[in-house]
C-alpha cells in the first residue's frame, strides 16, 4: 500500500470514525429526551378512534355510519393500523413506540445522507472519486453534527417524537427523501447496472409520490424531487416509469378519497380551511417558537456555517483563466464563432439541454431541499400557524437542516505550510490555501462549540407560565398543559385522559343515556354534562344514539364506545362545522365554532322547552332545522351518511367532491336561511 492510499484510508477512518461518535450520540440523547417527555396528546388519539373503527368493521371512519376523514395524514392512520394488526398491542402504545422509533431514526438517517453530501467515502460506498471536490483530498474532516443538534436540542422537537401524531413519520419521510434524492445525483449511471439504476430511481419516485399522503403540504417537497427526476436526461420509457411509480399510489387514494368521503382533501384541512391566510398570526406563532429558546443564535450560527461552505466550495470550482485563442486573435475567434453560431432554437434547444445535464447534481438536491423548507415555513406562518406551541414549524425546520446536519471541519494535513516562508509562486499559492483552510477549521469549530452550549442552556426551557391556561395569543404548550391539568407528566392513554375535567361525568351521562339516547353538551361545571333528550318517536333514517358534542374529540373517542357519535364544533369529525365560515378573529387552529343548536336540529333531539335546556334557542334551533333543509346541504349530508355504500353513491360522491370541498354556509342559521331562500319559520310563541 503506498503513502498515498495510507492517509486516504486514515482520513476516511477520522471522518467515519467522527460521523459515528456523533450520530450515535445524537441518537441516544434524542431517544433519552423524547422517553422523559413521553405522551399522546388528544389529537393524537383522534387517529386511534378510526383505527378501532375500521378493526371493528366499520371503515375507515371517525364515527359509524358516518364517512368522514378525520385524519390529516392517511399514511399515519393505515401505519398505525397495520402495525395494531400486526402486533394485537394497546392502540396507544403502538402509536407511542412507533412515533418515537420514526422519530428517533429519522435523525441518524438525516446524518447519513448529509455525511455522503461532504464525505461519501467516509459512511459509505462511494462509486469512484468524489465529483463536486470532496474535501478528502485536502486533509483530514470531522464530520461534527449541527443541524442535528439545534433540532434535538429543542423541547417540542421532543415533544412530538411521541404524541401520537404524524410529526415523527413526517421526519422519517424526508430523511428517507433526503438520503435516497442525494444517492440518484451522485450515482453514475453508466457505471452501474441498468436493471440497479432503473430500480432504485424508481423506488425514489414512489418514495416521493407518498408526500400527499404524509402530510398535504409535504407534496411541494415531493413534487419538487420528481420534477427533478423527470427533467433529468433519461429515456421516455422511463419517464412514463417514474410517473407511474410516484402516481399510481397517491392517485388511487384520491379517487377513493372523492368517492367515499365525497371531498378532495382531508376534513381538518376543510374545518381549517387550510387555503385562509393569517400572516399576522404567523408571526405571533413563528416568534412564539423563537423566543423560548433564543432560536435566532443557532440560526445566524447556521448561516455563517452555509455561507463559509458555499464559500469554500466556490474556491474549489475556481480554475484559472487560461487563453486559448489562436494566432488570428479574439476577433477571428469572434468571427468564426458568428460564422458557425446556431440559429435561436438551436441555442434554446442547448441551453435547455446544459441545464438538464447539471440537474444530477448534490448541488440541485441542496437547492431543491432549501426552497421546499422555507416555503413549506411561509406556508404555515400564512396560515397562521397552529395553536399547538412549535408544531407545524418543526418539519420545515429538519427539511431546512438537512444540508447541515454534520458539518465538515477540514484540518489541513500539513498546518506548517501555514507559516512556511515561500520560496516560490507555487509556495504562496499552497500557505494561502492552507490558511484559508485552518481558518474555515477554526471558524466552524467555534460554531460548533457555541451551538453545543446554546442546546446545553436551553434544552429544558419552557414557554412562561405554568401550563395552566391557553394565552391570549391562543397557543398553548400542549403537553405540558395536559400534564399540568391532570396531575400527570406522562399521560399516554385514554384511561389516562379520564382525569381531565368533564371525562369520567361524561362516561357516567353515556352510561345513563345509553338506551335512550341524547345529545350531551359540555357545561362549566366539571363533574356534569347538560343534555337534550331525543323524542319517543325519532324522524326516519335518524338513529337513536347518544351524541356527545364536545371539542376534545381524542380523549372523547377514545373512551365513548364506538356505537356513540362523537361530533365537535370545529368540524374536524363533522362536517356540518367544518363547512360553516371561518372567525376571522378565532382561536388558531379553533377559529369555527358551530352553535350548539345546529346539533340539536340535525340529531332529532326535542327541540321546544320545556326539555330542550333553558341555555338554548328553541327559535334558533327551529331555524336550524328549516336551514339544514337547504338543497345543497342535504346533498353533502346524504353523500356521507348515505347507506349502503353502492357504486351508485361512489360515482355521485366522485362527481360533487369538487363542489362540496369549497362548499360553505353560514354559522347562523338565520342568515343560511336567507343564503339558501328558504322561507323563514314563524316565531314560537310562548306558553
Amino acid at each position: 500500500m503506498t503513502a498515498s492510499s495510507d492517509r486516504r484510508a486514515v482520513r476516511t477512518r477520522v471522518a467515519g470514525g467522527s460521523f459515528l461518535v456523533g450520530a450515535i450520540g445524537i441518537t441516544t440523547f434524542f431517544a433519552i429526551g423524547a422517553w422523559q417527555r413521553r405522551w399522546i396528546a388528544d389529537d393524537g388519539l383522534i387517529v386511534l378512534r378510526t383505527i378501532r373503527n375500521l378493526m371493528a368493521g366499520n371503515g375507515p371512519v371517525f364515527n359509524a355510519g358516518e364517512r368522514v376523514e378525520a385524519n390529516t395524514s392517511t399514511a399515519w392512520t393505515y401505519v398505525l393500523w397495520f402495525f395494531s394488526w400486526l402486533t394485537g398491542g394497546q392502540l396507544e402504545y403502538v402509536a407511542l413506540w412507533t412515533a418515537l422509533l420514526m422519530s428517533v431514526i429519522a435523525v441518524p438517517l438525516a446524518m447519513y445522507g448529509t455525511a455522503r453530501l461532504y464525505w461519501p467515502g467516509a459512511v459509505g460506498r462511494a462509486h469512484g472519486p468524489d465529483r463536486d471536490g470532496s474535501v478528502a483530498s485536502r486533509g483530514f474532516a470531522l464530520l461534527l453534527p449541527l443541524g442535528a443538534i439545534i433540532y434535538i436540542a429543542l423541547p417540542p422537537a421532543r415533544d412530538f417524537a411521541t404524541s401520537g401524531l404524524e410529526s415523527g413519520l413526517s421526519i422519517f419521510w424526508v430523511a428517507g427523501l433526503w438520503c435516497l434524492f442525494l444517492a440518484w445525483a451522485r450515482r453514475d449511471p453508466s457505471r452501474i447496472s441498468g436493471r440497479r439504476e432503473t430500480t432504485a430511481t424508481l423506488f425514489l419516485a414512489f418514495v416521493a409520490g407518498l408526500a400527499p399522503l404524509i402530510r398535504p403540504e409535504l407534496t411541494l417537497l415531493g413534487g419538487l424531487a420528481l420534477l427533478v427526476i423527470v427533467c433529468a436526461p433519461t429515456t421516455w420509457w422511463m419517464r412514463l416509469g417514474i410517473v407511474g411509480a410516484a402516481g399510481a399510489l397517491p392517485v388511487a387514494y384520491q379517487v377513493f378519497r372523492m368517492g367515499y368521503y365525497a371531498v378532495l382533501v382531508p376534513n381538518p384541512a376543510i374545518a381549517k380551511d387550510a387555503s385562509g391566510s393569517k400572516w399576522g398570526q404567523g408571526f405571533v406563532y413563528l416568534a412564539n417558537m423563537f423566543g423560548p429558546y433564543v432560536l435566532l443564535f443557532p440560526v445566524l450560527l447556521a448561516l455563517v456555517v452555509v455561507g463559509w461552505l458555499l464559500y469554500s466550495r466556490q474556491a474549489r470550482r475556481a480554475a484559472p483563466a487560461v487563453s486559448v485563442a489562436s494566432a488570428g486573435g479574439r476577433h477571428a475567434q469572434h468571427g468564426e464563432a458568428a460564422a458557425t453560431a446556431p440559429q435561436t432554437g438551436s441555442r434554446i434547444v442547448a441551453r435547455w439541454n446544459r441545464f438538464r445535464d447539471g440537474l444530477r447534481r448534490p448541488a440541485t438536491v441542496v437547492v431543491v431541499v432549501a426552497v421546499a423548507g422555507l416555503v413549506l415555513a411561509l406556508y404555515w406562518i400564512r396560515q397562521g400557524g397552529d395553536f399547538m406551541h412549535a408544531r407545524v414549524l418543526l418539519t420545515p425546520l429538519f427539511v431546512l437542516l438537512l444540508p447541515i446536519m454534520v458539518i465538515p471541519v477540514v484540518i489541513p494535513e500539513h498546518i506548517r505550510l501555514a507559516w512556511r516562508t515561500p520560496q516560490s509562486p507555487a509556495d504562496v499559492v499552497v500557505r494561502r490555501k492552507t490558511r484559508t483552510a485552518l481558518g474555515g477549521a477554526v471558524l466552524l469549530g467555534l460554531v460548533w462549540v457555541a451551538t453545543v452550549s446554546w442546546a446545553v442552556a436551553v434544552h429544558e426551557n419552557t414557554l412562561p407560565g405554568e401550563g395552566i391556561d391557553i394565552g391570549r395569543a391562543g397557543i398553548v404548550d400542549e403537553r405540558r398543559f395536559y400534564a399540568v391539568n391532570m396531575g400527570n407528566p406522562n399521560p399516554l392513554t385514554a384511561e389516562d385522559y379520564l382525569e381531565f375535567p368533564r371525562m369520567r361525568a361524561m362516561m357516567e351521562s353515556i352510561d345513563k343515556f345509553r338506551d335512550t339516547g341524547a345529545v350531551l353538551i359540555a357545561s362549566g361545571d366539571y363533574d356534569n354534562w347538560y343534555y337534550a333528550q331525543l323524542p319517543d318517536k325519532m324522524a326516519p333514517n335518524t338513529p337513536r344514539q347518544v351524541t356527545v358534542f364536545f371539542l376534545n374529540l381524542g380523549m372523547t373517542g377514545m373512551n365513548a364506545p364506538l356505537d356513540v357519535r362523537v361530533i365537535d364544533q370545529m368540524g374536524l369529525a363533522y362536517p356540518i362545522a367544518a363547512h360553516s365560515e371561518r372567525l376571522q378573529d378565532g382561536r388558531i387552529g379553533h377559529d369555527k365554532i358551530l352553535p350548539t343548536e345546529w346539533v340539536i336540529a340535525e340529531s332529532g333531539a326535542f327541540p321546544r322547552y320545556p326539555v330542550l335546556p333553558l341555555f338554548l334557542d328553541q327559535e334558533v334551533v327551529q331555524q336550524a332545522q328549516v336551514a339544514l333543509t337547504c338543497p345543497a346541504t342535504m346533498d353533502r349530508i346524504a353523500s356521507y351518511k348515505d347507506k349502503p355504500w353502492s357504486l351508485k353513491r361512489f360515482r355521485s360522491s366522485l362527481r360533487q367532491s369538487f363542489g362540496f370541498t369549497d362548499y360553505r354556509i353560514s354559522r347562523i342559521p338565520e342568515y343560511e336561511i336567507q343564503r339558501c331562500g328558504l322561507t323563514m319559520p314563524p316565531r314560537i310563541r310562548p306558553k
